[in-house]
Protein backbone atom coordinates (compact mmCIF):
# COMPACT_ATOMS: atom_id res chain seq x y z
CA UNK A 1 0.00 0.00 0.00
CA UNK A 2 1.54 3.45 -1.23
CA UNK A 3 1.86 5.94 1.88
CA UNK A 4 -0.48 8.80 1.98
CA UNK A 5 -0.01 12.25 3.45
CA UNK A 6 -2.55 13.59 5.85
CA UNK A 7 -3.35 17.26 7.22
CA UNK A 8 -1.81 17.87 11.23
CA UNK A 9 -5.22 18.11 11.83
CA UNK A 10 -6.26 14.70 10.77
CA UNK A 11 -3.29 13.37 12.79
CA UNK A 12 -5.29 14.97 16.11
CA UNK A 13 -7.99 13.59 15.22
CA UNK A 14 -7.06 10.45 14.39
CA UNK A 15 -4.65 10.32 18.15
CA UNK A 16 -8.18 11.34 19.90
CA UNK A 17 -9.51 8.44 18.15
CA UNK A 18 -7.20 5.98 18.88
CA UNK A 19 -6.26 7.05 22.12
CA UNK A 20 -9.47 7.29 23.47
CA UNK A 21 -9.56 10.96 24.39
CA UNK A 22 -13.49 11.68 23.29
CA UNK A 23 -16.25 11.91 25.36
CA UNK A 24 -18.29 9.51 25.47
CA UNK A 25 -15.49 7.02 24.95
CA UNK A 26 -14.51 5.51 21.17
CA UNK A 27 -15.93 2.36 20.32
CA UNK A 28 -13.27 -0.61 19.87
CA UNK A 29 -14.29 -0.84 16.01
CA UNK A 30 -13.95 2.91 15.83
CA UNK A 31 -10.44 2.66 17.30
CA UNK A 32 -9.58 0.12 14.91
CA UNK A 33 -10.25 1.92 11.90
CA UNK A 34 -8.29 5.10 12.94
CA UNK A 35 -5.44 2.85 13.32
CA UNK A 36 -5.65 1.32 10.28
CA UNK A 37 -5.56 4.97 8.53
CA UNK A 38 -2.34 5.44 10.58
CA UNK A 39 -1.02 2.24 9.07
CA UNK A 40 -1.43 3.73 5.50
CA UNK A 41 0.23 6.94 6.25
CA UNK A 42 3.66 5.11 7.84
CA UNK A 43 4.93 8.43 8.93
CA UNK A 44 7.28 8.76 12.10
CA UNK A 45 4.80 10.83 13.84
CA UNK A 46 1.94 7.77 12.76
CA UNK A 47 4.50 5.59 15.00
CA UNK A 48 4.50 7.99 17.52
CA UNK A 49 0.39 7.95 17.70
CA UNK A 50 1.00 4.51 18.08
CA UNK A 51 2.81 4.19 19.98
CA UNK A 52 0.81 6.72 22.84
CA UNK A 53 -1.83 4.00 22.95
CA UNK A 54 0.17 1.02 24.39
CA UNK A 55 -0.81 2.34 27.65
CA UNK A 56 -5.05 1.17 26.88
CA UNK A 57 -6.33 -2.00 28.93
CA UNK A 58 -7.37 -3.91 25.78
CA UNK A 59 -4.74 -6.53 25.05
CA UNK A 60 -6.61 -6.94 21.94
CA UNK A 61 -6.02 -3.16 20.85
CA UNK A 62 -2.28 -3.56 22.08
CA UNK A 63 -1.77 -6.63 20.01
CA UNK A 64 -2.94 -4.70 16.95
CA UNK A 65 -0.94 -1.92 17.47
CA UNK A 66 2.11 -3.86 17.22
CA UNK A 67 1.31 -6.15 14.44
CA UNK A 68 0.43 -2.74 12.49
CA UNK A 69 3.99 -1.16 13.69
CA UNK A 70 5.57 -4.39 11.50
CA UNK A 71 3.24 -4.11 8.80
CA UNK A 72 4.48 0.02 8.51
CA UNK A 73 8.44 -1.31 7.81
CA UNK A 74 9.07 1.85 9.42
CA UNK A 75 12.71 1.86 11.58
CA UNK A 76 11.17 4.72 13.58
CA UNK A 77 9.35 1.85 15.41
CA UNK A 78 12.38 -0.63 16.83
CA UNK A 79 12.45 1.10 20.01
CA UNK A 80 8.59 1.38 20.76
CA UNK A 81 8.55 -2.61 20.00
CA UNK A 82 11.79 -3.75 22.02
CA UNK A 83 10.22 -1.88 24.91
CA UNK A 84 7.00 -3.99 24.53
CA UNK A 85 8.67 -7.34 24.20
CA UNK A 86 10.41 -6.83 26.90
CA UNK A 87 7.95 -6.39 29.29
CA UNK A 88 7.47 -9.59 31.19
CA UNK A 89 4.00 -8.08 32.48
CA UNK A 90 2.55 -7.57 29.37
CA UNK A 91 0.41 -10.48 27.48
CA UNK A 92 1.86 -12.80 25.74
CA UNK A 93 0.20 -12.22 22.13
CA UNK A 94 1.56 -8.62 22.56
CA UNK A 95 4.53 -9.28 22.81
CA UNK A 96 4.76 -12.35 20.20
CA UNK A 97 2.89 -9.42 17.59
CA UNK A 98 6.43 -7.17 18.91
CA UNK A 99 8.78 -9.87 17.97
CA UNK A 100 6.93 -10.59 14.28
CA UNK A 101 6.77 -6.92 13.96
CA UNK A 102 10.85 -6.87 14.49
CA UNK A 103 10.64 -9.30 11.93
CA UNK A 104 8.93 -8.09 9.53
CA UNK A 105 10.82 -4.57 9.57
CA UNK A 106 13.80 -6.72 8.95
CA UNK A 107 16.64 -4.77 10.30
CA UNK A 108 19.63 -7.01 10.97
CA UNK A 109 20.26 -5.23 14.78
CA UNK A 110 17.13 -6.85 15.58
CA UNK A 111 18.58 -10.54 15.42
CA UNK A 112 20.53 -9.58 19.01
CA UNK A 113 17.65 -8.38 20.34
CA UNK A 114 15.47 -11.31 19.56
CA UNK A 115 18.19 -13.96 20.72
CA UNK A 116 17.47 -13.10 23.88
CA UNK A 117 13.72 -14.24 24.43
CA UNK A 118 15.20 -18.00 22.51
CA UNK A 119 16.36 -19.34 25.92
CA UNK A 120 13.21 -21.61 27.56
CA UNK A 121 14.73 -21.07 30.92
CA UNK A 122 14.32 -17.25 31.01
CA UNK A 123 11.62 -16.99 28.41
CA UNK A 124 8.66 -18.74 29.74
CA UNK A 125 6.19 -17.69 27.15
CA UNK A 126 6.24 -20.11 24.13
CA UNK A 127 4.45 -18.09 21.66
CA UNK A 128 7.08 -15.79 22.13
CA UNK A 129 9.82 -18.45 21.88
CA UNK A 130 8.72 -19.60 18.77
CA UNK A 131 7.92 -15.93 17.19
CA UNK A 132 11.38 -14.70 17.87
CA UNK A 133 12.73 -17.77 16.30
CA UNK A 134 10.78 -17.25 13.31
CA UNK A 135 11.88 -13.43 13.13
CA UNK A 136 15.33 -14.28 13.34
CA UNK A 137 15.11 -16.35 10.00
CA UNK A 138 12.80 -14.18 8.34
CA UNK A 139 15.40 -11.11 9.03
CA UNK A 140 18.20 -13.55 7.70
CA UNK A 141 16.02 -14.80 4.52
CA UNK A 142 15.41 -10.37 3.94
CA UNK A 143 19.14 -9.65 3.98
CA UNK A 144 20.15 -12.73 1.99
CA UNK A 145 17.92 -11.04 -1.30
CA UNK A 146 19.55 -9.61 -3.78
CA UNK A 147 16.38 -7.43 -4.57
CA UNK A 148 14.01 -7.61 -1.84
CA UNK A 149 10.58 -7.68 -2.26
CA UNK A 150 7.97 -8.28 0.54
CA UNK A 151 4.53 -8.89 -1.49
CA UNK A 152 4.65 -11.50 -4.08
CA UNK A 153 1.07 -13.21 -3.34
CA UNK A 154 -1.14 -10.19 -3.89
CA UNK A 155 -1.98 -10.03 -0.34
CA UNK A 156 -1.03 -6.39 1.01
CA UNK A 157 1.25 -8.23 4.30
CA UNK A 158 4.54 -8.40 5.54
CA UNK A 159 4.59 -12.36 6.41
CA UNK A 160 6.36 -13.83 8.90
CA UNK A 161 7.92 -16.26 6.21
CA UNK A 162 7.74 -16.39 2.62
CA UNK A 163 6.08 -18.81 0.65
CA UNK A 164 7.38 -22.46 -0.27
CA UNK A 165 8.78 -22.60 -3.73
CA UNK A 166 6.57 -25.38 -4.93
CA UNK A 167 8.38 -25.94 -8.64
CA UNK A 168 10.99 -28.14 -8.90
CA UNK A 169 13.25 -29.30 -11.75
CA UNK A 170 14.53 -32.40 -12.22
CA UNK A 171 16.65 -33.67 -14.50
CA UNK A 172 16.17 -33.46 -17.97
CA UNK A 173 15.00 -29.97 -16.78
CA UNK A 174 11.40 -31.09 -16.00
CA UNK A 175 9.05 -28.82 -14.08
CA UNK A 176 7.38 -30.59 -11.01
CA UNK A 177 5.27 -28.57 -9.17
CA UNK A 178 3.98 -29.94 -5.54
CA UNK A 179 0.74 -31.21 -4.74
CA UNK A 180 -1.39 -29.83 -2.03
CA UNK A 181 -1.18 -32.61 0.09
CA UNK A 182 2.62 -32.71 -0.26
CA UNK A 183 3.12 -29.30 0.91
CA UNK A 184 0.24 -30.17 3.93
CA UNK A 185 2.78 -33.02 4.34
CA UNK A 186 5.69 -29.97 4.71
CA UNK A 187 2.98 -27.92 7.01
CA UNK A 188 2.51 -30.65 9.26
CA UNK A 189 5.85 -32.12 9.81
CA UNK A 190 6.76 -30.89 13.26
CA UNK A 191 10.64 -32.71 12.98
CA UNK A 192 11.13 -29.73 10.44
CA UNK A 193 11.96 -26.04 11.41
CA UNK A 194 9.07 -23.66 12.30
CA UNK A 195 10.28 -21.46 9.67
CA UNK A 196 10.10 -24.09 6.96
CA UNK A 197 6.15 -25.22 8.21
CA UNK A 198 5.10 -21.45 7.96
CA UNK A 199 6.32 -21.50 4.42
CA UNK A 200 3.99 -24.41 3.26
CA UNK A 201 1.60 -22.70 4.99
CA UNK A 202 2.08 -19.72 2.64
CA UNK A 203 2.63 -21.23 -0.18
CA UNK A 204 -0.86 -22.99 0.28
CA UNK A 205 -2.03 -19.88 0.84
CA UNK A 206 -1.18 -18.66 -1.92
CA UNK A 207 -2.85 -21.87 -3.83
CA UNK A 208 -6.29 -20.62 -2.75
CA UNK A 209 -8.01 -23.35 -3.47
CA UNK A 210 -10.12 -25.50 -1.66
CA UNK A 211 -7.77 -28.90 -1.36
CA UNK A 212 -5.31 -26.00 -0.06
CA UNK A 213 -8.04 -24.68 2.47
CA UNK A 214 -8.50 -28.42 3.47
CA UNK A 215 -4.67 -28.84 3.79
CA UNK A 216 -4.20 -25.81 5.61
CA UNK A 217 -7.54 -26.41 8.33
CA UNK A 218 -5.44 -29.54 9.63
CA UNK A 219 -2.88 -27.20 11.53
CA UNK A 220 -5.83 -26.56 13.86
CA UNK A 221 -4.68 -29.74 15.53
CA UNK A 222 -1.04 -29.05 15.54
CA UNK A 223 0.17 -28.76 19.39
CA UNK A 224 1.57 -24.62 18.86
CA UNK A 225 -0.83 -22.31 19.50
CA UNK A 226 1.25 -19.68 17.55
CA UNK A 227 0.88 -22.20 14.75
CA UNK A 228 -3.16 -22.51 15.15
CA UNK A 229 -3.33 -18.69 15.57
CA UNK A 230 -1.40 -18.46 12.33
CA UNK A 231 -3.75 -20.95 10.44
CA UNK A 232 -7.21 -18.97 11.25
CA UNK A 233 -5.05 -15.62 10.12
CA UNK A 234 -4.62 -16.71 6.66
CA UNK A 235 -7.65 -18.25 6.65
CA UNK A 236 -9.18 -14.40 6.91
CA UNK A 237 -7.13 -13.42 4.16
CA UNK A 238 -8.21 -15.86 2.07
CA UNK A 239 -11.60 -15.40 2.53
CA UNK A 240 -12.11 -18.81 1.17
CA UNK A 241 -15.87 -20.27 2.66
CA UNK A 242 -14.42 -24.06 3.00
CA UNK A 243 -12.55 -22.38 5.81
CA UNK A 244 -15.60 -21.64 7.73
CA UNK A 245 -16.51 -24.76 9.31
CA UNK A 246 -12.69 -25.21 11.39
CA UNK A 247 -13.02 -22.03 11.99
CA UNK A 248 -16.41 -21.91 13.65
CA UNK A 249 -14.96 -24.84 15.34
CA UNK A 250 -12.42 -23.21 16.70
CA UNK A 251 -13.86 -20.46 17.91
CA UNK A 252 -16.68 -22.21 19.76
CA UNK A 253 -13.90 -24.37 21.56
CA UNK A 254 -13.56 -22.49 24.88
CA UNK A 255 -10.92 -24.79 25.75
CA UNK A 256 -8.63 -23.31 22.84
CA UNK A 257 -6.65 -20.48 23.68
CA UNK A 258 -7.84 -16.56 23.45
CA UNK A 259 -5.60 -15.96 21.18
CA UNK A 260 -5.98 -18.75 18.68
CA UNK A 261 -9.73 -17.75 18.89
CA UNK A 262 -9.57 -14.05 18.48
CA UNK A 263 -8.06 -14.83 15.23
CA UNK A 264 -10.53 -17.39 13.97
CA UNK A 265 -13.38 -14.49 15.29
CA UNK A 266 -11.65 -11.95 13.14
CA UNK A 267 -11.28 -14.65 10.12
CA UNK A 268 -15.42 -14.75 10.72
CA UNK A 269 -15.71 -11.65 10.31
CA UNK A 270 -13.46 -11.39 6.89
CA UNK A 271 -15.48 -14.14 5.30
CA UNK A 272 -18.57 -12.37 6.48
CA UNK A 273 -21.03 -14.77 5.18
CA UNK A 274 -24.52 -14.84 7.61
CA UNK A 275 -23.02 -17.73 9.35
CA UNK A 276 -19.86 -16.22 10.30
CA UNK A 277 -22.18 -13.03 11.37
CA UNK A 278 -24.46 -15.46 13.67
CA UNK A 279 -21.53 -17.00 15.63
CA UNK A 280 -20.00 -13.76 15.52
CA UNK A 281 -23.03 -12.30 17.38
CA UNK A 282 -23.34 -15.74 19.65
CA UNK A 283 -19.91 -15.03 21.38
CA UNK A 284 -19.37 -11.34 21.40
CA UNK A 285 -20.45 -11.67 24.78
CA UNK A 286 -17.91 -13.95 25.84
CA UNK A 287 -16.04 -14.48 28.96
CA UNK A 288 -12.57 -14.00 27.35
CA UNK A 289 -11.97 -10.28 26.44
CA UNK A 290 -9.83 -11.08 23.76
CA UNK A 291 -12.32 -12.83 22.56
CA UNK A 292 -15.73 -10.99 23.33
CA UNK A 293 -13.60 -7.81 21.57
CA UNK A 294 -12.67 -9.47 18.47
CA UNK A 295 -15.96 -10.48 17.57
CA UNK A 296 -17.39 -7.02 18.05
CA UNK A 297 -14.46 -6.25 15.50
CA UNK A 298 -15.23 -9.14 13.44
CA UNK A 299 -19.13 -7.81 13.05
CA UNK A 300 -17.75 -4.45 11.92
CA UNK A 301 -15.21 -5.86 9.30
CA UNK A 302 -17.65 -8.01 8.38
CA UNK A 303 -20.23 -4.60 7.98
CA UNK A 304 -16.99 -3.29 5.83
CA UNK A 305 -17.05 -6.35 3.50
CA UNK A 306 -20.67 -6.47 2.79
CA UNK A 307 -20.65 -2.42 2.42
CA UNK A 308 -17.74 -2.66 -0.56
CA UNK A 309 -15.83 0.46 0.76
CA UNK A 310 -12.55 0.52 -0.55
CA UNK A 311 -10.38 -0.10 2.83
CA UNK A 312 -10.80 -0.79 6.60
CA UNK A 313 -9.82 2.78 7.73
CA UNK A 314 -11.29 6.61 8.64
CA UNK A 315 -12.46 8.41 5.95
CA UNK A 316 -9.61 11.35 5.83
CA UNK A 317 -8.57 14.61 4.37
CA UNK A 318 -5.25 13.41 2.26
CA UNK A 319 -2.89 16.61 1.06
Amino acid sequence: MVAIAIADSEYERLEAILTNQITPAVPLKARFRALFTLKSVKSDRAVDIIAKAFTDPSALLRHELAYVLGQMKNEHAIPVLNNVLANLKEDSMVRHEAAEALGAIGKESSIETLTKYLDPSTELSREVRETAELAIERIRYEISLTNPVDNTSGYESIDPAPALETKTVSEGSKVKTLSAPEVGAILMDTQLPLFMRYKAMFALRNRGDTESVLELAKGFEDESALFRHEIAYVFGQMQHKASVPSLIKTLSNETEQPMVRHEAAEALGSIATPECIEVLEKFKADNADVVKESCVVGLDMADFEISGDFQYAERVETI
